[in-house]
């Protein structure tokens, strides 16, 4: 039987090297790396440590054989969303924006048939996000942006950020929303807490932004993923829709509609790390929604993307290839062509 073609839409990538942020826009906070050995290199926010990582978050041909062994066919490349910087200013994060664009596509572009890729945008400006989401999708040929959960304090319904989903809507671009500067962070100093907690709750926070704040009401063409299963939203959606019943005059300001009905509108990952949560997962929004996301090359994810999918006998195969390999393309706005399959 020939294994199902499978689709990764959740990893991140970085330029092996890039100049010096700090010295470059004359202020710091910015992200920098010091490869201290060969296949080896840290993270460093100015000089506080961030994260150790290898080659295979800036190695293509690292990450192919590693896609290889995995059975994995295609992943979608998107930067590390410590690189958003939205607290920069706007030229400066569009500049970095550019740099780490022009890296991916050039990527996608000597692998066409293993990687696609989406860009960043500096949304602390709405129109030069716009632009910059223009140039990924007209001239690098990236097939949409990822984009954090909030923006220096401004939810994803915040009006001044519409004009980026309308683009992305118009464009036909695909967005992929990730969590990142968690909220509550410095309350909770430990155990890994902004991580294993902030992180689903940011991913709640962006959904809940765009269904009260109507931005899927007025974009029905516009196709956005949220990382981690949607995080927190899908065991809170009971309370979200009482909430929203019993005390309308706070939550249906915006939109009167109630949220159970955009289920079914938006993607999520699989990145639940169980099985059962799948399952339910699949009873909520429906497998055609559900597409393959790992979080590679980084340890909080699925260390071996699809495993667990392709071991859930629970699930047909035309289920399971949903999951690995139809969702993310009819996301993505890709053919199975569009690779050469």
């Amino acid at each position: 039987m020939t294994q199902q073609r499978a689709v990764d839409i959740h990893t991140h990538i970085l330029p092996k090297d890039w100049p010096d942020l700090r010295q470059r826009y004359g202020y710091g906070g910015f992200i920098r790396l010091e490869h201290h050995c060969p296949g080896c290199a840290r993270m460093y926010k100015d000089d506080t440590f961030f994260r150790e990582i290898e080659a295979n978050c800036w190695d293509p041909g690292v990450r192919m054989q590693e896609c290889d062994g995995f059975g994995i066919d295609l992943q979608v490349l998107s930067t590390v969303p410590v690189m958003f910087s939205y607290w920069a200013k706007p030229a400066d994060a569009l500049d970095l924006s550019r740099l780490l664009n022009d890296h991916i596509a050039g990527i996608v572009a000597n692998f066409p048939t293993r990687f696609a890729g989406l860009g960043t945008v500096p949304l602390q400006d709405p129109e030069l996000a716009c632009r910059e989401l223009q140039r990924c999708v007209r001239e690098l040929g990236l097939d949409g942006i990822q984009i954090g959960t909030h923006v220096e304090g401004r939810n994803l319904n915040d009006p001044a950020l519409f004009p980026v989903f309308e683009e992305a809507a118009r464009l036909g671009a695909a967005v992929f929303v990730h969590p990142w500067d968690m909220m509550g962070r410095e309350t909770m100093p430990d155990y890994w807490l902004p991580w294993l907690v902030g992180m689903p709750a940011e991913s709640s926070r962006a959904l809940c932004s765009l269904i009260f704040g109507g931005v899927l009401e007025r974009l029905p063409t516009l196709r956005v993923a949220v990382a981690h299963g949607g995080g927190a939203f899908p065991g809170t959606l009971p309370r979200i829709r009482h909430g929203f019943a019993v005390r309308p005059d706070l939550c249906a300001v915006d939109n009167p509609v109630d949220p159970a009905e955009y289920l079914g509108r938006f993607w999520l990952d699989t990145l639940t790390h169980d099985p059962g949560l799948l399952l339910a997962l699949i009873d909520l929004v429906g497998a055609e929604r559900l597409a393959l996301g790992s979080d590679y090359p980084f340890p909080l994810g699925e260390l071996e993307p699809g495993n667990m999918i392709r071991g859930m006998e629970q699930l047909d195969m035309k289920t399971r290839g949903q999951l690995l390999c139809d969702s993310a393309l009819t996301w993505l706005g890709r053919g199975r062509k569009d690779f050469g399959w």
